[in-house]
């Protein structure tokens, strides 16, 4: 199935009302795994790079060109989106190299700023058919900071949507970035009045310390874009740990690496039922991988069962 843009998979699915899962790649192992979740679960799916990611390994052009090889050999609409890209020289290597979205954050900077510089680059972006998410304030969690109080105003957020032109806008709602707990509370009811309000697609950053019920709740009250990174290194880790420690004399990093590949798979097939599910009586049917005795939903190389959404 051939690259997907991100307006295909993010419009139909916000017509729908279901969510798009959104999931940050760190190594060549993550992209592929979730491909393979997404591939079993019968839904499309979006690889993120982070700016963080392209500083770990020196450059962008390294992960964007294995995510793009990926990508164009699933099963499943894939998208590649380059996210929280704070300068724009990143968002223009983007563009050169294939990606067909990146997500500008402006987001620490005056208001004023903000709209300008991202003004800015969405004309760029949109003269050369990229699709442009964007951030109104900042979201808890960055430098490690989590704050949930952080709140977006809907009528602002109006206002930043047609004074910048973007094509969707990330929303502070009650979530935090990088949460290793499962306790963040979300506004269902601010985020209703953001969807009426906004014309474009919502987007939930730090969706990893939400629990399951309440990420449905969001889905269902107008997010449409998920954004997944801190669960899946959580998988990863204890499933390489746990490979490591029942074996003192392990040097591969193949055997340990594919043990974490394999337990973020079917994480990711799990997370994107949830995400994807729609609203009740709209349930998407199982996909044809789906079931018990499939090894794409099963734990994986971790050895324990998985936790819950977040």
């Amino acid at each position: 199935m051939p690259l997907s843009a991100m307006g295909e998979i993010i419009g139909p699915a916000r017509a729908a009302g279901r969510g798009v899962g959104a999931f940050n790649v760190i190594g060549i192992e993550h992209a592929e795994a979730i491909v393979t979740g997404a591939e079993a679960a019968g839904t499309p799916v979006v690889l993120q790079i982070s700016e963080n990611c392209v500083a770990y390994h020196g450059a962008l052009e390294p992960i964007a060109g294995a995510c793009l090889s990926i990508a164009r050999s699933a099963g499943v609409p894939v998208a590649v989106h380059l996210d929280h890209a704070t300068t724009v020289d990143l968002v223009q290597a983007a563009a050169r190299l294939g990606l067909g979205s990146a997500m500008y954050d402006a987001s620490a900077l005056p208001y004023a700023e903000n709209v300008r510089a991202t003004a800015g680059v969405t004309a760029w972006c949109h003269r050369r058919g990229l699709w442009v998410e964007a951030e109104i304030g900042e979201i808890g969690g960055k430098n490690g900071v989590h704050s949930p109080q952080a709140r977006t105003d809907p009528d602002e957020a109006a206002d930043y949507v047609a004074a910048t032109g973007v094509d969707a806008l990330a929303v502070a709602v009650g979530s935090s970035h990088a949460m290793l707990t499962r306790d963040a509370v979300l506004d269902a009811g601010l985020i209703a009045r953001i969807r009426r309000t906004v014309s474009v697609p919502l987007v939930l950053h730090g969706s990893s310390g939400v629990p399951e019920g309440d990420l449905a709740a969001a889905i269902g009250a107008g997010m449409t874009k998920i954004n997944v990174a801190t669960q899946l290194n959580k998988v990863f880790t204890a499933a390489v740990r746990h490979c490591l420690g029942g074996d003192a004399a392990m040097v591969d990093p193949r055997r340990y690496g594919s043990a974490g590949r394999a337990a973020i798979a079917p994480e990711v097939a799990r997370l994107l039922r949830v995400i994807s599910a729609g609203p009740p009586g709209q349930r998407k049917p199982a996909g044809p991988r789906d079931g018990p005795g499939s090894p794409a939903v099963r734990a994986g190389g971790a050895g324990e069962s998985l936790s819950p959404v977040e």
